[in-house]
C-alpha cells in the first residue's frame, strides 16, 4: 500500500511530523537505537502490526540487534498476553529470516525452573526496592508475577534492566487503561536511572504511533511518579 500515491496530502503532513518534526525536536531527541526500541515496544502495545512490520527493518538498520528485537517481543507477553503478541513473533521471524538470520537465536535465559522465583524477587527488589522482598507471598498472581514476569523474562540477557523497564513503560502507555501500573513502572524506571526527562523523551518519540490521549496520560503518570521521589 503506497499512501504517498493514494493519500499524498495526508502523507505530506504525517511524514513531516513523525519523521522530521518529532525526531528533530530540540530537547526531545533520543539515540536512534533507543528510539526504535521504544517505537517497536509501543507498536506492540497498541497492536500496530502493519506499522511494526514497516518499522522493524529500519530498526535493524539503525543498530537494534536481532536478539534485542526478540527480547522486546518476548517480554511483551507479560504485559499484553500471548493472544496479542503471537502475530508479532511471526512477523519478526519472517523479517529476520528474509535477512539471512538463522533461527532460533542463541538462548538468553539465565534462570532455571528451580531458581526463577528467587531470581525474579531479586530483580523486583532491584527495580522497586526492598518492599518487594515479600510481595510474592500475597497470592498466586503475585507469585506468578515474580517467577514468570521477572524471573523468566527480566533476568534474560539481550537487554539491560533499564532497557526492559523502558519498554515496559511503552507497552503500558500504548495499550492504555493501565495507569496505576504505568505510574509504578515510571517510578521503577527512575530507580534505574531512566529519569523524568528521559521518559518524557521516550513518550514524545512514540506519540505519532499512539496519538495524543495516551501520550498525555503517560506524561501525567511520569509526573506523578516523579513527585514521589
Amino acid at each position: 500500500m503506497d499512501l504517498y500515491k493514494t493519500d499524498p496530502e495526508f502523507m505530506e503532513r504525517f511524514a513531516h511530523f513523525a519523521f522530521d518534526e518529532v525526531v528533530q525536536e530540540a530537547g526531545q531527541q533520543l539515540p536512534e537505537e533507543t528510539r526504535y526500541m521504544a517505537i517497536l515496544a509501543t507498536l506492540l502495545g497498541c497492536q500496530g502490526l502493519a506499522e511494526f512490520q514497516e518499522v522493524l527493518p529500519r530498526a535493524l538498520d539503525a543498530g537494534v540487534s536481532a536478539v534485542s528485537v526478540k527480547e522486546i517481543v518476548y517480554q511483551a507477553v507479560d504485559y499484553l498476553g500471548i493472544g496479542r503478541v503471537y502475530p508479532f513473533l511471526g512477523a519478526v521471524n519472517q523479517v529476520l529470516e528474509s535477512r539471512g538470520v538463522s533461527l532460533p537465536l542463541e538462548g538468553q535465559a539465565t534462570t532455571t525452573m528451580e531458581n526463577r522465583l528467587e531470581k525474579g524477587v531479586e530483580t523486583q527488589v532491584a527495580i522497586f526496592g526492598e518492599g518487594m522482598q515479600e510481595a510474592w507471598k500475597a497470592g498466586h498472581i503475585n507469585r506468578w508475577l515474580a517467577a514468570n514476569c521477572f524471573g523468566d523474562y527480566y533476568t534474560r540477557r539481550g537487554l539491560t534492566l533499564a532497557q526492559r523497564e523502558m519498554i515496559t513503560l511503552c507497552f503500558l502507555a500504548a495499550q492504555g487503561g493501565c495507569e496505576p501500573q504505568l505510574t509504578a513502572h515510571a517510578k521503577g524506571n527512575m530507580n534505574l536511572g531512566n529519569d523524568k526527562a528521559f521518559l518524557i523523551r521516550v513518550v514524545s518519540q512514540c506519540l505519532p504511533y499512539i496519538g495524543y490521549p495516551r501520550s498525555l496520560n503517560a506524561i501525567r503518570c511520569i509526573e506523578e511518579a516523579a513527585g514521589k521521589e
